[in-house]
């Protein structure tokens, strides 16, 4: 999944109860599981796609027969202290034998000495939004040795839930993962009023937390080469994350002299996002890794179409219109000079512009929501083995 300033999601949204079809039954009573999440995931300081998904599977998931009941665990995850890792041993612990517990990857995946034993005992799922060693800037060993763990939690936990089809084919390949195992439920989206955008061509807006990994300052020499085009470019996310990052990010911007026309407007949550969108007339993504990318169709949501790389799971995020018309355009990434030949074709070919804006209408009318997300997450835990894996 991505790791993107996603905090417009209503809390108070309550899901209707789908009527039964086909001979479905409603059922009356709730199922439990235990959904163990960073303790960050409801801080608007530190947005994320997945702290996202999280918080609106949990209240998608009744309307499927499930109820989550959250546990949060402070921590630097996937590192964490001495204390967080009590505190998530001391968690399961004292799960009662066979309870589903449903783990988000960022805690699980990287501490399998503590997930591991009880295994034994607790039928687990884990819900990857991102594979560890995917995230940029990490030393070598480092990565090494988190791909390592995580690899060793997802072979011995019973279910593995990845955000998009190309996650699912990247975990089974790269950690050798049963097929049958592992599964997909793709974020939703919530279809939003049409954005009015500034003039139809020179708002720009890139979504994603200011990180490496979201490549902002490969953004940033792209548009360095476009300064004789009207553009302003707006970056809506966290700037915690790598605060080295964004002070190189900054003086970037500065030694370019786009102060005036690339505004770094940190994370924005609610009416504020909606806001951002709203005059978006594009939406640009840099990114080097992505599972999916939900700033994709949260812009295709309101009709803006989307400049991006193309990596990991963003073509699926673009996907296509009803008519086969693509909403987007993909470049590939470490490569400023392909953004910067886009955005010339973007201001300078109404057509193009007109094609995407048309596919980007028709695609919002198709995409799928938070409940497809929630009954999919929801088939899979209730076809979870009865005994825990190792017991099996």
């Amino acid at each position: 999944m991505t790791d993107v300033s996603l905090e417009h999601t209503r809390l108070a949204y309550v899901p209707a109860q789908a009527a039964p079809r086909n001979g479905e039954i409603i059922p009356m009573s709730l199922r439990t599981v235990h959904f163990v999440m960073p303790g960050g995931v409801d801080d608007p300081a530190v947005p994320s796609g997945g702290n996202a998904y999280d918080r609106r599977v949990c209240l998608d998931l009744p309307g499927f027969g499930w109820q989550a009941h959250r546990h949060l665990v402070d921590g630097s995850w996937p590192r964490p202290g001495a204390a967080a890792r009590a505190e998530l041993a001391r968690i399961l612990r004292e799960l009662p034998d066979g309870s589903v517990v449903l783990l988000d990857g960022l805690v699980a995946c990287g501490v399998p000495e503590t997930v591991l034993p009880e295994a034994e005992r607790l039928r687990l799922a884990v819900l990857v939004h991102l594979p560890l060693g995917d995230e940029r800037g990490l030393a070598p060993g480092l990565a090494a040795e988190l791909d390592t763990s995580e690899r060793a939690v997802l072979r011995g936990v019973s279910a593995v839930i990845a955000t998009s089809d190309w996650a699912v084919r990247r975990l089974v390949a790269h950690h050798g993962l049963a097929p049958d195992r592992v599964h997909v439920a793709a974020p939703g989206a919530d279809i939003a009023p049409l954005a009015s955008g500034t003039d139809g061509v020179s708002g720009l807006l890139c979504v994603a937390s200011v990180t490496p990994r979201k490549g902002q300052h490969r953004l940033v020499e792209a548009l360095a080469t476009v300064t004789d085009l009207p553009w302003t470019c707006t970056f809506v996310g966290g700037l915690t994350h790598d605060p080295g990052y964004v002070t190189e990010l900054r003086g970037r911007i500065e030694r370019y002299g786009l102060e005036g026309r690339v505004r770094l407007a940190g994370p924005r949550a609610g009416a504020e996002l909606d806001a951002a969108y709203a005059a978006a007339d594009l939406l640009v993504l840099a990114s080097y890794a992505e599972t999916y990318g939900m700033a994709v169709t949260e812009a295709l949501a309101r009709g803006i179409p989307v400049l991006a790389t193309d990596v990991g799971g963003l073509p699926e995020a673009v996907g296509r219109a009803p008519d086969g018309g693509v909403p987007g355009i993909l470049v590939p990434p470490e490569d400023p000079a392909a953004l910067a030949a886009e955005l010339r074709g973007w201001f300078g070919e109404a057509d193009v512009r007109r094609r995407l804006k048309a596919a980007a209408r028709g695609r919002r009318a198709a995409l799928d929501g938070w409940a497809a997300t929630a009954k999919n997450l929801a088939g899979v835990l209730t076809r979870l083995p009865t005994e825990p894996r190792r017991a099996a």
